[in-house]
């Protein structure tokens, strides 16, 4: 999982794609950012709450939250 903080990807319209954390004790439950397709976040491109909550997930990846996934926004 990389993460950028510079320009997006041009091989995929920004925002059409999501990380997503699933919560590994509430199914249903989780976090979704905006990245690419390689799933690379613009940390400048989040609002501070999102940003805060991307950086918590991160960081609790296999105790709270599951290893994220890139998923195609439809």
């Amino acid at each position: 999982m990389k993460t950028q903080t510079g320009a997006q990807s041009t091989a995929a319209p920004p925002g059409s794609h999501e990380l997503r954390f699933a919560s590994a004790y509430q199914p249903g439950r989780g976090i979704a950012v905006p990245c690419d397709e390689h799933g690379e976040v613009d940390l400048d491109a989040l609002s501070e709450r999102l940003r805060v909550a991307y950086l918590g997930a991160r960081a609790l990846v296999g105790r709270e939250y599951l290893c994220p996934t890139v998923q195609r926004v439809h």
